[in-house]
């Protein structure tokens, strides 16, 4: 059984780096305080990784 995580966009990525702006946006967080549900697998966990001063991470069983 594959876990997922779900990620909150807590902080506006206005006036951030071109890069980090694009990880929020492939991550599917449009609005601050929009919550997105994707599967816990490498590739997201970097996306998370690189803009973890931006967004709130919990693990969903």
């Amino acid at each position: 059984m594959a876990k997922n995580i779900r990620i909150t966009l807590t902080r506006s990525p206005l006036s951030r780096k071109p890069n980090h702006r694009r990880t929020i946006r492939a991550l599917g967080l449009k609005k601050v305080g929009q919550t997105v549900d994707h599967e816990d697998n490498a590739v997201i966990r970097g996306m998370i990784n690189t803009v973890h001063y931006l967004i709130d991470v919990e693990t969903v069983k």
